[in-house]
């Protein structure tokens, strides 16, 4: 996407804001509320669900710098990074497929259509929360949230106006800077930023990561009963690769491209005490490919050029009611009109000749959704349905109902839910033709989950936590060299999978000192194989599922040692997981060994008071005892790693 493109799209939202009458405050910044769980504003003891809120000042003072990084330290939750900074990060949220989590930032679905979405470049920028909901949710949110949600929302704007600079710098020449501006009242409010992040990576030749990121969110309140928002999100990334899928070095000069836009506006109206409706108009566009130059240097595969480009848009019409009858009893109807179109260029020359191929889909889908929220007395309870009638796979329903229970005074919280989830095809699996041809007649793969759980706060300054969950995956899609028919298509929903395990977490407030910790037990299982069989099969029958760890734990601490001064002190092991070493054939399973990480942050402000800018100066170390390790066979992970920083805010209140 060209930047005379950007700012035409900016230009047009910065139109839509002046006609149209923009929120004054949206539902992801209210304090002890949680969004994301039912969709609407709950307090965050009603979610049934394992729900877990993580804040950006605290990202922030820990210099915390990608959303992946953040979210390494929750139970549920393993991510796997392709070697050095930039390469693909895949999220496995409870033992489910790297594409089974739907991915929200203020409300616009920025999954590829399929549900792929690659963590490497999601920063921290301008986050106000992080919201990750486990267990599966299309029946609130629709295909891709098979495992979970995860929600982004970035800062609303308020007081007197505030500017606010930060850098950061250090190992393996990472620079990163970060400029904000903010301010608002009741009636209008804003919040921009824009940043840069850039490395020369982990290894010696060629291995850089750039990455830009702007995003802005207006808000604003025409009168008592009308609100609306506008947020955009803007961004660009480069990143190179020599090595190829094992990990060897074969050509410096390939690397990867994409940028990325979202625009998400939405607006409400209460029309009384019990009647309320809200519209909204969302668009997730990114452009992205790989390109290798055929004169470069270390071309060792010999004189071989490419060039990728994929442009993917998904656009998402939605409306909806909700009726509040009576004290503790919401309902809520809506709709979602969504059109997914990607369009495919390649083109390849080597010593055999040259090649190209290009391609142009589309597919809409309409859904349609109720659901209801009760509140009695210490129990909460929620249930929701949801129909999926898509022009490709047809009608699909899902379902979710929870409880939670919570007596008074007695620091005790029950809750359960149940439900299931789907995953639409990939626009490949539906649509590929040349050496492998796409199925028309595919169904989304599927979910059902169970989960239990309890809490219980201990003296008002302890809390435990423990949740079991047992989840099924059926209608899984493989690919097969040799189609059932001959002549016939390569995808085929034939495999079942299972995950079932344990999440525990603790954790103390006491004065300056902040402890928490957490353990996780994952068993999965591949229950049906389908076409995946052979010396280099990944999908087994009877063995685990690649890359999940069986056991999880970690902990964390902060402390302000003083005035203005605080520590903040992670720590996660992570255990063995399979592998397969794709650098032979046939590709022999391997185990990834265990490994243990620590980092340690520092954070000094000084400085601030009335008049003067608030100043604050940052040390962190990442993998502080330089521990050698991989997360995908072949590709060695990064080393210890210190970074120097610091902030500077003027003005604010």
């Amino acid at each position: 996407m060209s930047c005379v493109r950007f700012v035409r799209l900016a230009t047009a939202v910065a139109t839509a804001c002046l006609a149209v009458p923009v929120a004054a405050q949206g539902p992801g910044n209210l304090q002890g509320l949680v969004v994301t769980a039912n969709r609407l504003p709950q307090p965050e003891w009603a979610a049934a669900a394992h729900t877990t809120i993580l804040y950006g000042a605290d990202l922030e003072r820990a210099g915390i710098e990608y959303v992946a990084d953040a979210l390494r330290q929750l139970p549920g939750v393993a991510l796997v990074r392709g070697g050095s900074f930039g390469a693909i990060t895949s999220l496995f949220l409870r033992g489910g497929e790297s594409d089974y989590v739907q991915v929200l930032i203020d409300g616009v679905r920025v999954n590829e259509p399929g549900g792929a979405f690659d963590f490497a470049s999601l920063t921290t920028d301008n986050v106000e929360r992080i919201e990750i909901v486990r267990g599966p949710a299309s029946a609130l949110y629709g295909s891709d949230a098979v495992s979970g949600v995860i929600q982004i929302f970035t800062r609303r704007g308020s007081g007197q106006p505030r500017g606010d600079l930060s850098f950061q710098g250090g190992s393996y020449g990472t620079r990163r800077w970060q400029g904000g501006l903010s301010g608002g009242t009741n009636s209008l409010s804003y919040a921009f930023s824009v940043g840069r992040n850039e490395t020369d990576g982990i290894l010696a030749f060629n291995n850089q990561f750039r990455h830009a990121t702007a995003t802005g969110r207006v808000q604003g309140q025409l009168d008592e009963a009308t609100d609306a928002s506008v947020s955009v999100r803007y961004e660009d990334r480069r990143f190179h690769y020599p090595t190829d899928g094992s990990g060897n070095l074969v050509d410096e000069n390939a690397h990867s491209f994409g940028d990325a836009l979202s625009i998400n506006v939405d607006a409400g109206r209460r029309w009384n005490d019990v009647f309320e409706t809200r519209f909204g108009v969302n668009v997730h566009e990114s452009d992205s490919g790989t390109e290798d130059a055929p004169d470069g240097p270390a071309d060792t595969l010999g004189f071989h050029g490419f060039k990728s480009l994929a442009d993917l848009r998904r656009t998402t019409v939605g409306a909806r009611a909700i009726w509040r009858p009576g004290e503790g009893t919401s309902i809520a109807a809506g709709t979602e009109l969504e059109q997914q179109s990607v369009r495919d260029f390649s083109e390849s020359l080597s010593q055999y000749g040259p090649s190209a191929a290009n391609s142009r889909n589309e597919r809409g889908n309409r859904a349609f959704y109720a659901q209801l929220s009760e509140f009695r007395g210490p129990a909460a309870l929620n249930a929701g349905v949801r129909l999926e009638d898509n022009e490709r796979f047809g009608s699909a329903m899902t379902w979710r109902a929870g409880a939670a229970w919570r007596p008074a005074s007695s620091g005790t919280r029950v809750r359960a839910s149940a439900g299931t989830g789907i995953k639409e095809p990939t626009f490949y699996e539906t649509y590929a033709t040349g050496f492998a041809t796409g199925n028309p007649q595919l169904e989304p793969e599927e979910s059902a989950s169970l989960e239990a759980g309890l809490d219980q706060e201990l003296g008002g300054i302890a809390r435990l936590s423990f949740t079991g969950f047992r989840q099924s995956y059926r209608n899984l899609i493989q690919y097969t060299f040799s189609p059932p028919e001959p002549g016939g298509p390569n995808y085929h929903n034939v495999a079942r999978a299972r995950s079932h395990g344990l999440e525990a977490e603790a954790s103390v407030a006491a004065g300056a000192v902040r402890l928490s910790s957490f353990y996780t037990y994952l068993d999965t299982e591949v229950e049906d194989s389908g076409f995946d069989e052979g010396p280099s099969a990944t999908f087994v029958e009877g063995e685990p599922l690649l890359r999940r760890p069986r056991h999880t734990i970690g902990a964390s601490a902060f402390a302000r040692i003083a005035s203005g001064i605080g520590l903040d002190l992670n720590v996660r092991r992570t255990g063995e997981r399979s592998d397969r070493d794709f650098s032979a054939w046939p590709a022999n399973p391997v185990t990834l060994s265990a490994y243990t990480l620590v980092d340690l942050a520092a954070s000094f402000e000084v400085g601030s008071g009335a008049g003067r800018p608030g100043i604050r100066l940052t040390l962190r170390v990442e993998n502080l005892l330089d521990e050698s390790y991989h997360e995908v066979w072949g590709f060695a992970a990064p080393g210890r790693a210190v970074y120097v920083g610091g902030s500077m805010a003027v003005g604010g209140g």
